[in-house]
């Protein structure tokens, strides 16, 4: 159950909110309610989920690449619910086999075979467990998969911000809405 409750609006009214809506429908099917969680604070709903769409849009990253650091941090904070809205994208949204999916939900950096979204997860994962750690050598490897000052400027942004995401379903105990493969596959024995 939610600690807080969700506000779904009979209509929405604000265009901003509104292309937010349908942006997140376009990838997930449907405004997951996390996003209805958020309107009990619309100020910050807004510019919140405009930085992430920005962050997802305007770098150099591609839309596949980001849903694959979603699903990867949000596992590794052991958040079901973000994990699984990130495996919907990947699968739902962009078409993915869902063999692959339920693989790289699973399996976590094992599943992947190319070397630059190898390269990429392995630096986010290290940014997200320990940001301290990391060192001159990984900031090159990402610039030897053509990633520029912008990609990696991107890159760890995008592991604060999916970070935050975990951190505001796993605190507000967001009810789990999405199918539970997802779940099941990333965290066997906690369905």
């Amino acid at each position: 159950m939610t600690r807080v409750p969700l506000v779904k609006p009979d209509a929405v009214e604000d265009p901003q909110i509104e292309e937010l809506f349908n942006w997140v429908t376009q990838m997930e099917g449907a405004v997951p309610d996390h996003f209805y969680m958020e309107m009990n604070f619309p100020e910050y709903f807004k510019a919140k989920l405009g930085s992430s769409k920005i962050l997802w849009q305007m770098g150099e990253l591609s839309i596949s690449e980001i849903q694959h650091v979603g699903i990867l941090v949000s596992k590794a904070n052991n958040c079901p619910y973000c994990t699984a809205a990130f495996c919907t994208i990947l699968n739902y949204g962009l078409g993915t086999e869902e063999e692959y999916v339920t693989n790289l939900a699973s399996q976590g950096i094992e599943a992947v075979e190319d070397n630059r979204l190898k390269t990429i997860l392995d630096f986010v994962l290290k940014t997200n467990n320990d940001p301290k750690s990391l060192e001159d050598e990984d900031f090159n490897r990402l610039r030897a998969v053509n990633l520029t000052d912008k990609g990696i400027v991107q890159l760890v942004h995008l592991v604060g911000d999916f970070a935050s995401y975990n951190h505001f379903n796993l605190a507000l105990q967001t009810d789990y809405h999405f199918r539970d493969i997802w779940r099941t596959v990333a965290f066997p024995g906690n369905s």
